[in-house]
C-alpha cells in the first residue's frame, strides 16, 4: 500500500509562492513504475488535476497553472513537489498528490492519495 503525505501548504497573498511536499513510502516509489500527480478540490466542488509526471518523466500540466507550477520529484527522499508561482486566489483548494501504476506508458488509476495540504490565496 502506498503511503503518501503531503506536506507545505499555507496562506499566501496573490502573486505569492508556496512549494508543495508529498513524500511516499520507500516501497512504492520506483518512479519509472509510477505516475504521480498532484489534484486540488473545494468543498462541493469536483476534484481537479493540477500536474503529472509520468514513470518517463514526463510532465503534463491543466491549463489555468502553465507557466506558474512546476511538478518535479527527488527519487532519492522518495518526494513530489509542486512548485506554484504566481499564485491566484483561484489556487485556493486542498491539494493532493496521488500515485497510479505507470503501464505500456499509460497512467493508470490514481487509487492512492494522501491526506491533503491546504492552499490559500487571498487577494
Amino acid at each position: 500500500q502506498v503511503q503518501l503525505r503531503e506536506s507545505g501548504g499555507g496562506s499566501v497573498q496573490a502573486g505569492g509562492s508556496l512549494r508543495l511536499s508529498c513524500t511516499a513510502s520507500a516501497s512504492v516509489y520506483t518512479a519509472s513504475s509510477r505516475c504521480m500527480q498532484w489534484f486540488r478540490q473545494n468543498p462541493g466542488k469536483e476534484r481537479e488535476a493540477v500536474a503529472t509526471i509520468d514513470g518517463n518523466g514526463r510532465t503534463t500540466y491543466r491549463d489555468s497553472v502553465k507557466g506558474r507550477f512546476t511538478i518535479s520529484q527527488d527519487i532519492g527522499k522518495n518526494t513530489l513537489y509542486l512548485q506554484m508561482n504566481s499564485l491566484k486566489p483561484e489556487d485556493t483548494a486542498m491539494y493532493y498528490c496521488a500515485a497510479a501504476p505507470f503501464v505500456f506508458k499509460l497512467c493508470g488509476t490514481y487509487n492512492n492519495w494522501g491526506q491533503g495540504t491546504q492552499v490559500t490565496v487571498s487577494s
